[in-house]
C-alpha cells in the first residue's frame, strides 16, 4: 500500500488543550512526525480545543476536579472534535486519560516517557520533611493530598488548580508554602530549575502514566495510523499497559487517590501500586513482577489483590 502523507495544502490536524504544557507536547509530536517522515512544519496544523477542565472561572475559583467531572473533563471536547473529523489526532497527557476510549477511537501510540517523579516546589523549604507543622500545601491532586496527609497529618492541604504558570503564581502570592508539579511537565517547559528537587517513588509514588504522552486517532484512519508507527515507544507502551490495567481494576477516576509505577527489568516488568482514602488515614500498597507480555494481567491481578485486602468500608467514599 502506498503511504499517504499530509501536505501544506492538506495538513494533518493535531488537537490539543491550550495550556503551555499541552502546546509543548503537541509541538514535540509535530517535530517527531516531521523528522520521521521528512515533512515540512506546514504539513501539520496544531488546533487548540478548550475543554471543560480548562474553564478559567473554575480554575480561578479553585474548584476541585471531583466537583466538575471525571477524567474525561480534559478530553471530552477534543475527542468529540476527532469523531466529527475536525482534527486527525489528539495529543494527551496520559495521566489525564480515562482507561476506556470512546467508540471508534484508539490510543495506541506513546512517545518516550519523561521523568515520572513529582517535583517539590517551595520558596522556603527544601523538601517535605522540612515543612513546619501546620504548613499549607497547595495541590489539586487527590493522590498527592492523600499521600501527604498519610505521612504528615499535621499539614493543611488547600485546593490549587491551574496550569504550571498559574500554580507558580499562586505560590508566589503566598496562597501556600509549597506545591507539587510533575517533573516531566517542568522539563518539557524548560523550567526544571524551579523545582527544589524530584521526589523519589519510594517517598511519593507517582500518578498512573505520569510523564507519558499518548496520541489518539480514529480507528478507521489507517493512513494516520501508519504515520504514527515510527513514533511509538514500545517500552513506554508496555509500562502503561500494566499501570492502566491496575487503574482500571480499581475503577480509577479523579475521585480516586491511586498511584502506580511500572519499570522494565530485562524481560520482566515490576509494578508497584497503592490506593489511599482521600484523607490519608489508610493506605494499601502492593507490588509484583511478571513477564513483559503479561504486564496488563499483572496490573489486573494487583488491583484485585488490593480489593481483596481492603478492610470493610475502605471504598465507601468512591
Amino acid at each position: 500500500m502506498t503511504q499517504t502523507y499530509p501536505t501544506p495544502d492538506r495538513p494533518l490536524k493535531i488537537g490539543t488543550r491550550g495550556s503551555p504544557l499541552a502546546l509543548a507536547q503537541a509541538h514535540e509530536t509535530r517535530q517527531r512526525l516531521m523528522a520521521a517522515h521528512d515533512l515540512p512544519e506546514a504539513a501539520f496544523e496544531i488546533m487548540v480545543i478548550k475543554t471543560t477542565g480548562d474553564d478559567r472561572t473554575l480554575i480561578d475559583a479553585d474548584r476541585p476536579l471531583k466537583e466538575i467531572g471525571n477524567k474525561g473533563l480534559f478530553t471530552k471536547e477534543i475527542e468529540e472534535a476527532m469523531v466529527a473529523g475536525r482534527i486527525d489526532i489528539a495529543v494527551h497527557s496520559m495521566k489525564d486519560m480515562p482507561t476506556e476510549q470512546p467508540d471508534g477511537l484508539t490510543l495506541g501510540c506513546s512517545l518516550p516517557r519523561e521523568d515520572t517523579r513529582d517535583a517539590f516546589i517551595s520558596p522556603n523549604a527544601a523538601g517535605i520533611a522540612d515543612l513546619p507543622a501546620g504548613a499549607v500545601v497547595g495541590s489539586s491532586s487527590l493522590r498527592r493530598r492523600a499521600q501527604l496527609l498519610n505521612k504528615r497529618p499535621d499539614l493543611k492541604v488547600v485546593e490549587f488548580r491551574g496550569n504550571v504558570q498559574t500554580r507558580l503564581k499562586k505560590l508566589h502570592d503566598g496562597v501556600a508554602d509549597c506545591t507539587f508539579l510533575a517533573m516531566a511537565g517542568l522539563r518539557r517547559l524548560g523550567m526544571s530549575d524551579l523545582a527544589n528537587g524530584g521526589i523519589e517513588p519510594e517517598d511519593m509514588l507517582p500518578a498512573i502514566a505520569q510523564g507519558a504522552i499518548g496520541i489518539e486517532w480514529r480507528l478507521t484512519d489507517t493512513a494516520t495510523a501508519e504515520l504514527l508507527v515510527p513514533l511509538h515507544d514500545t517500552p513506554t507502551g508496555q509500562r502503561l499497559d500494566a499501570e492502566r490495567a491496575f487503574l482500571a481494576g480499581l475503577d480509577g477516576s479523579c475521585e480516586t487517590p491511586i498511584a502506580g509505577l511500572a519499570l522494565i527489568e530485562g524481560d520482566d516488568i515490576w509494578l508497584r501500586g497503592e490506593i489511599l482514602r482521600p484523607d490519608g488515614s489508610q493506605k494499601l500498597s502492593t507490588e509484583g513482577r511478571a513477564l513483559l507480555a503479561d504486564g496488563a494481567a499483572l496490573g489486573r491481578e494487583l488491583a484485585a489483590e488490593l480489593r481483596g485486602r481492603a478492610p470493610a468500608g475502605f471504598f465507601d467514599w468512591m
